[in-house]
């Protein structure tokens, strides 16, 4: 996946409401990919499980 940042839509807990949110995909240490970025009103992280990470 590429390092570039895209916008997503993931939930934001502290807000409890959806959001567009400029994200990086990274692998979390189970092995999924997850887009991860801050929300764009409180600036809390916010993160979206993608799926499965190729190995």
């Amino acid at each position: 996946m590429a390092d570039q940042a895209q916008t997503y839509n993931g939930y934001c807990v502290k807000c409890k409401e959806k959001r567009d949110f400029e994200g990086k995909v990274e692998v979390s240490k189970t092995g999924m990919n997850m887009a991860k970025g801050k929300c764009p009103v409180c600036g809390t992280t916010v993160n979206r499980i993608l799926g499965k990470a190729k190995v």
